[in-house]
C-alpha cells in the first residue's frame, strides 16, 4: 500500500509538471504521451515486483497485496483532492487519531462478539508456517494501525510546528536546491532509521514503540530535516553576502 501510494504520487506529480511545461505543438504532445507511457509502465512493473516479492517471502497473502495496491492508489488520489490536510490544526489531527483508534477497537470487539476472528490470517500463518517464530508482530493488523496513527500524529505535529513554517513555507521552500537537498537528506535519514529494531518480547511495548517510531519519522522528514537544510542554505547565503 505504501509503495503504490508513494509511486502513484511521484508519477502523477511528474506528469502534471510535464503537462504544464508542454507547449501547444504536435511534437510536445507526442513527447508527453511517450513520457506518460514510460512512467506508468515503470509504475506497474515496480508494483507487480513488490507484490510478488511480498508473497514470495511469505510476508502477505495474495489478496492482501492486491488490496494494498488498490487502496494505496485510492488514498493517494483522495488526498490529492484534500489540500486542507496541510492547514489542519494539531487538535484536528489528534481528534482523527482518537476516532480511528476508537473505531478500530470497537470494530474489533464487534467482530469478536460475532464469533469472527479479525486476526485469522495470523492464526493461519502460524498454523502453516514451518517456524511460528517467523511470524513477526509488525505483520499484525494492530501493528499497522499503530504505525498509521503514529504517522498521522507526527505529520500533524510537523505541519503545525514553527520550524516547518520557517523552512518549507518560507522563501527557501520554493527553491530547487532546497528540495533536492531535503530529498537526499531524507533518503539517508530513512535508510539509517530503518536499521533501528524494536523489541518483540512485549506486544504492548512493541505497539507503543511503533507509534513513537512512526511519529518521529514523519516529524523528522517533514519538519526537522527541512529546517536543518534551511539553516544551511541561509548560512551559505549569509557568507556569500559577506
Amino acid at each position: 500500500m505504501g509503495s503504490s501510494c508513494v509511486w502513484y504520487v511521484i508519477v502523477t506529480s511528474a506528469l502534471n509538471f510535464a503537462r504544464s511545461s508542454c507547449v501547444s505543438s504536435v511534437r510536445s504532445f507526442q513527447r508527453f504521451h511517450l513520457l506518460r507511457s514510460i512512467l506508468w509502465t515503470a509504475f506497474w512493473v515496480i508494483q507487480i515486483n513488490v507484490c510478488i516479492s511480498r508473497v514470495f517471502i511469505a510476508t502477505h497473502f495474495p489478496h492482501q497485496v492486491l488490496l494494498g495496491l488498490v487502496i494505496g492508489m485510492l488514498v493517494a488520489e483522495a488526498f490529492d483532492h484534500i489540500p486542507c490536510i496541510y492547514n489542519a490544526s494539531l487538535k484536528l489531527y489528534l481528534q482523527v487519531n482518537v476516532f480511528l483508534l476508537s473505531f478500530a477497537v470497537c470494530f474489533y470487539l464487534l467482530l469478536k462478539l460475532l464469533d469472527f476472528d479479525p486476526l485469522w490470517s495470523v492464526t493461519k500463518a502460524k498454523t502453516w508456517c514451518a517456524n511460528p517464530d517467523w511470524i513477526h508482530l509488525d505483520t499484525t493488523p494492530f501493528a499497522g494501525l499503530w504505525r498509521n496513527l503514529g504517522a498521522l500524529f507526527g505529520l500533524g505535529l510537523a505541519v503545525n510546528s514553527e520550524i516547518f513554517i520557517q523552512s518549507c513555507k518560507g522563501k527557501n521552500g520554493c527553491k530547487t536546491i532546497f528540495k533536492l537537498m531535503c530529498m537526499t537528506a531524507n533518503l539517508t535519514f530513512l535508510q539509517l532509521y530503518d536499521l533501528i529494531e524494536m523489541p518483540n518480547h512485549s506486544e504492548a511495548l512493541f505497539y507503543i514503540l511503533s507509534f513513537c517510531k512512526s511519529a518521529s519519522v514523519l516529524f523528522g522528514v517533514v519538519a526537522v530535516i527541512p529546517y536543518c537544510v534551511h539553516l544551511l542554505i541561509r548560512e551559505d547565503e549569509r557568507k556569500l553576502r559577506l
